[in-house]
């Protein structure tokens, strides 16, 4: 065969597995039909977290797992996923409060030994944390979990998956795939054939779809498919702090620092019926903003959203009658009749690693082949910064003096240990190129092109860098003429 492993998908959770068979020394390739992260995995709420709410539905299990893993990123991945504190105002119309803190201090128990904050009351002695709020007498708690830059955690594992001898291949998606023998043949849309032992199917929203139009295989599985909508707002607060908002429909909404001038409002669980409806709504938007009134002084609405983004999550169907209350843990379908096919329903970006580990384990029997785990304690590339992480952005400051804060900030985040890569020998902002505008240079463009298949200006100022944000349509429009002549 020509290869061990394919993949079908570049979501977090096909990369992730990508990650981990290459490392075990597969020989693995990974299709995806357009960009790596150009759907859910970069439209999530940022946070690597055991998910605090699906305490109410009694998902122990899953909390506990996506604790533990809460600790293995904050160790593999210091530059992408930081320790955030996170302030919930108490709302007695919604769950009394000694609800929420026995929930709370429950979370901090399954947590165990971790390097995080404990959870605490919100008092006096937090008044950064409850100035912003319209009633500042509220009483309440703080706890801790984790923001990530989901887009490039994705990039991260391909990067390493691509390192250890995967090949990525984007924006040419798997046309049909068909048993023969003891492997699979397989067909991109480009007309490429590929041999393969086994298929990983990890297409997110389009499972299914792929399951049933390209593999031509059925599956016992479903999924349940859900919009989680964000809007991104002028900073409502000052603070590298978040806030965790309980809503009069007992849902939670998250506002959360980002990209330093701004605050991020989400998320919505709307049912749709396709993977494509994946366009925030006006009344989504309306949600989310009357969502932050009831909390915040200073008030909101649709003519202050700056920007909005929405994914498509696929969630394993387990029959719950309400969204809100469908699990998020992850299920693995193995089909051995015939070469090993294995099918990924539902996952969260925090357990991606347990997952990718828990499909290859699986696949390496099904499949006969070797190899064991190792993510567990390996960090992901720029995960080596050798110290902490303030410590690190003060050496990226020190050693290229003439980046601001900011922007020294912004890639010491990007690219951690591999800032090297990117800025090389540079010694003043000229031997970085034509400047493209929002801190994105010449030569951090190149990079991305080379490293991090980047191909078009969404790909750039939007999933690896969010310099879209503070860009013009006619610096957007220079990136995407330079990308068109070098990235083709």
């Amino acid at each position: 065969m020509t290869h061990d492993l394919l993949v079908i998908g570049g979501g977090i959770n096909g990369a992730a597995i990508a990650r981990d068979a290459a490392g075990r020394g597969w020989k693995v390739i990974l299709v995806e039909k357009d960009d790596l992260a150009s759907h859910t995995s970069s439209a999530s709420t940022k946070l690597i977290h055991g998910g605090l709410r699906y305490l109410e539905y009694r998902a122990f299990g899953l909390v506990r797992k996506a604790l533990k893993e809460r600790e293995v990123m904050l160790r593999a991945a210091p530059h992408l996923v930081r320790p955030m504190r996170f302030v919930m105002p108490h709302r007695r119309q919604v769950r009394p409060y000694w609800m929420i803190r026995a929930g709370l201090l429950f979370y901090d128990l399954m947590a165990g030994r971790t390097s995080l904050q404990r959870t605490r009351k919100l008092g006096k002695a937090n008044p950064r944390y409850k100035s912003p709020l319209a009633d500042p007498q509220t009483k309440g708690c703080v706890y801790s979990d984790c923001w990530v830059d989901d887009s490039r955690l994705v990039i991260a594992n391909a990067r390493d998956a691509a390192d250890k001898g995967a090949e990525i291949v984007t924006r040419d998606g798997l046309e049909n795939a068909r048993r023969t023998g003891d492997g699979w043949q397989a067909t991109l849309a480009s007309g490429r054939t590929i041999e393969a032992r086994a298929i990983v199917n990890a297409a997110g929203p389009w499972v299914c779809e792929v399951l049933g139009e390209r593999l031509g295989t059925g599956s016992k599985a479903g999924v349940r498919l859900v919009r989680g909508g964000h809007i991104i707002v002028p900073r409502l607060y000052v603070g590298d702090h978040a806030y965790l908002l309980q809503q009069p429909d007992r849902r939670i909404v998250f506002a959360m620092p980002y990209e330093r001038e701004y605050t991020l409002i989400g998320t919505t669980d709307e049912p749709v019926d396709h993977p494509t409806h994946s366009a925030i709504d006006e009344r989504e938007i309306d949600y989310l903003c009357r969502s932050a009134n009831g909390y915040f002084a200073i008030q909101i609405g649709p003519a202050d959203v700056v920007s909005t983004y929405a994914g498509v999550r696929s969630l394993y169907d387990d029959g719950a009658p309400e969204s809100a209350e469908v699990t998020r843990d992850y299920v693995l379908e193995l089909d051995e009749a015939g070469a090993p096919l294995l099918s990924v329903f539902g996952g969260k970006i925090t357990t991606a690693r347990a997952l990718a580990e828990e499909a290859a384990d699986k696949l390496g029997a099904a499949a006969g082949l070797g190899g064991s785990a190792w993510t567990k304690g390996a960090a992901f590339p720029g995960g080596d910064l050798g110290k902490e992480f303030d410590a690190f952005a003060e050496d990226v400051r020190a050693r290229w003096p003439f980046l601001d804060f900011d922007e020294a900030e912004r890639m010491a985040r990007a690219y951690g240990s591999r800032i090297d890569r990117v800025l090389g020998d540079a010694r003043t902002a000229a031997d970085l190129g034509e400047d493209f505008g929002g801190g994105l240079s010449e030569r951090e463009l190149g990079y991305l092109v080379c490293e991090e298949w980047a191909r078009d200006a969404e790909d750039v100022i939007w999933r690896r860098t969010k310099t879209g944000l503070r860009t013009s349509a006619e610096q957007d429009a220079r990136i995407a003429a330079w990308l068109a002549e070098r990235a083709a």
